[in-house]
């Protein structure tokens, strides 16, 4: 399989790298391991000093790390420098609160005296997307390693430099050798990396077919799995919503990273009273989106991440369209090199359009008119997948209400799903399973040890 760096803007093949031999991956294995025996034994406070130094050399090496992104998979410059601060703030936010976190945790039996320690497990395997090439690392290495795991990292194929930059900043930071190591290797010999009996745990964010593989493998060998998969999030709009800031926020919602985001704004959901209105408004906004080349600063919107993803949405447009659906805006490919893809809005579409029911990774939005809240509602659950929602309302009860309905990881009132360090991210059904970032995200990959005390009252 070919790693190589490939700038979506011009579709022209910048660097390419060799694949670890089988050897070298072996050996990566077995200094994880070893690595783990002494990382184990250090002091949360050693950790937490290990993760600020990554997290503080992000931060000064900001405008390098953000154009390698920019570089691999198309993101825009600005959003780039802003993953970069995010992952960073990730790190330190498991770095000043992992000792809290992980704290022993008293019980309350009725007879004796007993708590709950944590303690790590030992070498996990990370198995991460191209997308958001810092900040999907941060939010599995930090609370990870804070803990006292070893991390083995195989990154996304097309973001070679983002993943041997981030094994850098570990080693500057003085990392001991083993306690974050980069695979780079195939997304195949990951999967069988899995049975590796040295390897104790994976997560993996990626793809459905991504997530069955690798929560296979564990299964039959008995490890733990976190999955972070396909999101198709609904962004329902209530007649009694601040249109105007419902139409600023679905915008960014549906175009941030370039439309390729698991909990990006794809099904919007209007109500009748006002889905006229906020359509013709939300039509007009993107129409004037920028497209163009993501290292400049006035790009509004970039390339896909390959031009293997563009061919994938325009695909599942066009058979969408030719199923029934209606183009309201876009809808093609622009003529012009590069991984693009028209800012493009769909209408009237039913079950069994591609649009429908796929996850559409990019600059597409799919439009519904509904009746009233309980047919949003309904709508917005009918879909294999359960990552996030929104729901814009004036009547914040009203919106809380209608979250509790909705059966997804995450709802967020009168904004698009988001993140960040303190929000547990996750999803349910087809979506996945677990929780990263917030202090859900640290419990994941841990012995949860009773120990308890027995006394001379004890009945037993």
């Amino acid at each position: 399989m070919s790693i190589q760096t490939i700038n979506p803007n011009t579709n022209q093949v910048v660097q390419s790298f060799d694949e670890m031999t089988e050897n070298a991956v072996d050996a990566a294995v077995a200094q994880a391991e070893s690595a783990f025996k002494n990382w184990r034994k250090t002091s949360y406070e050693q950790r937490a000093a290990l993760l600020h130094k990554v997290a503080n050399l992000m931060r000064e090496k900001k405008e390098s790390l953000a154009r390698l992104i920019t570089l691999e998979m198309g993101k825009l410059i600005s959003q780039a420098e802003g993953e970069i601060i995010l992952s960073a703030d990730i790190i330190d936010y498991y770095a000043a609160n992992g000792a809290k976190f992980l704290a022993d945790k008293p019980l309350t039996p009725q007879y004796g005296k007993a708590f709950i320690r944590y303690s790590p497990v030992g070498v996990l395997l990370g198995i991460e997307p191209w997308n958001f090439p810092f900040y999907q690392v941060a939010r599995f290495a930090a609370p990870n390693i804070m803990v006292g795991n070893t991390v083995l990292v195989k990154h996304a194929s097309i973001v070679p430099q983002c993943a041997i930059a981030i094994e850098d900043l570990f080693k500057e930071a003085g990392a001991p050798h083993g306690v974050y190591t980069n695979l780079l290797i195939s997304g195949k010999r990951a999967t069988i990396l899995v049975a590796d009996e040295r390897i104790k745990g994976v997560s993996l964010t990626g793809s459905e077919a991504a997530g069955a593989s690798v929560a296979s493998e564990a299964g039959k060998n008995l490890k733990k799995s976190v999955l972070e998969l396909g999101g198709n999030d609904a962004f329902i709009v209530l007649e009694d919503a601040d249109i105007d800031k419902a139409v600023e926020w679905a915008v960014v919602g549906r175009i941030n990273n370039n439309g390729e985001c698991c909990v990006a704004s794809k099904r919007i959901i209007a109500v009748e009273q006002v889905a006229d209105e906020f359509l013709q408004k939300f039509k007009d906004k993107l129409s004037k989106i920028i497209v163009g080349d993501p290292m400049d600063k006035d790009t509004q919107l970039g390339p896909l991440s390959s031009e293997e993803a563009a061919v994938q949405l325009a695909d599942q447009v066009k058979r969408s369209v030719d199923a029934g659906a209606k183009v309201v805006l876009g809808g093609k490919r622009p003529d012009r090199i590069g991984a693009f893809m028209e800012p493009t809005i769909l209408t009237d579409l039913k079950p069994g359009m591609a649009a429908y029911h796929e996850e559409l990774f990019g600059p597409v939005a799919s439009f519904y008119r509904v009746k009233d809240e309980q047919a949003a509602i309904d709508l917005a659950n009918d879909s294999n997948f359960g990552l996030g929602g929104s729901v814009f309302t004036q009547d914040i009860e009203r919106g809380k209400r209608i979250a509790d309905q909705i059966d997804t990881g995450m709802v967020f009132i009168n904004h698009p799903t988001w993140t960040q360090a303190d929000l547990p991210f996750g999803g349910t059904k087809r979506s996945g399973y677990g929780r990263e970032l917030s202090e859900l995200g640290i419990d994941e990959f841990v012995n949860k040890k009773l120990i308890r005390t027995s006394e001379l009252s004890d009945p037993f």
